[in-house]
C-alpha cells in the first residue's frame, strides 16, 4: 500500500515563508511526476507545481518567483518552498505522486496524500 504523508502546513502572516513536504512510502518501484495542487474554499483544486523524476518543473503563473518545487529521489520525497505568501495562498495543499508499483507493468497510477492546510493572515 502506498502512502502520501504531507507536513509543513500552518499559519503564517502575508509575506511569509512555509515549506512543505510529502513522503511517499510503501511498494514503490519508481516515482515519475510528482506535484502539489491546492484547493481554497469554494473553488476547484488547482494546479501549482509539478517536478518529473528528472528534475523538470513546472509552476502554476500565480506562482512562479514566489514558490519553488523540489525533491528527493532517494527520499521519495517532494517540497514545496514557499515564499513572499498572500492572502490568495490560502488553501488546502495536496501532494501528488504518479508512480509505478510494479517492474513488470507499465501502470502509472496517481496517488494523493491527505492534504495539508496552509493559512495566510493579512
Amino acid at each position: 500500500q502506498v502512502q502520501l504523508v504531507e507536513s509543513g502546513g500552518g499559519l503564517v502572516q502575508a509575506g511569509g515563508s512555509l515549506r512543505l513536504s510529502c513522503a511517499a512510502s510503501g511498494s514503490i518501484f519508481s516515482i515519475n511526476a510528482m506535484g502539489w495542487y491546492r484547493q481554497a474554499p469554494g473553488k476547484q483544486r488547482e494546479l501549482v507545481a509539478t517536478i518529473t523524476s528528472g528534475g523538470r518543473k513546472n509552476y502554476a503563473d500565480s506562482v512562479k518567483g514566489r514558490f519553488t518545487i523540489s525533491r528527493d529521489n532517494a527520499k521519495n520525497t517532494v517540497y514545496l518552498q514557499m515564499n513572499s505568501l498572500k492572502s490568495e495562498d490560502t488553501a488546502v495543499y495536496y501532494c501528488n505522486a504518479a508512480l509505478r508499483l510494479s517492474r513488470y507493468s507499465d501502470y502509472v497510477l496517481n496517488y494523493w496524500g491527505q492534504g495539508t492546510q496552509v493559512t495566510i493572515s493579512s
